[in-house]
């Protein structure tokens, strides 16, 4: 899998650009739903996190969670705790790192979380 970091707001993945967060599992490609996680933006000053509450792909040895063009994205503890007693790597970087990392990673056992804002 081809992941490139174009611009604030922008990635593209094997030769297709997306301007939402996508969540990647298995080697497919999905918008993120933010929804059960935007009843903590007031908690983390405007910034919808990322919940243990959203759909996360924990189905993977290795969570690559991209945390924005300048790494913003809240990560709340209890995505940490879930992966843990999953015994799922986190790898949690700002999106352009964790592009780099997804294009050198294995589909089948790397799923990621890619924030393309903030």
């Amino acid at each position: 899998m081809n992941a490139t970091f174009i611009q604030f707001g922008e990635i593209e993945i094997d030769g297709v650009r997306y301007t939402q967060d996508v969540v990647i599992a298995g080697g497919r490609i999905a918008p993120r739903d933010k929804t059960p996680s935007k009843k903590h933006k007031a908690q983390f000053n405007g910034h919808t996190p990322l919940s243990a509450k959203e759909d996360i792909p924990w189905d993977c040895r290795r969570l690559i969670i991209g945390t924005g063009a300048e790494g913003a994205l809240p990560v709340m503890p209890k995505v940490h705790k879930r992966a843990q007693e999953k015994g799922v790597e986190l790898v949690i970087v700002p999106t352009p790192e964790a592009c780099r990392l997804l294009s050198q990673a294995d589909v089948r056992t790397t799923n990621a979380i890619l924030h393309v804002t903030c």
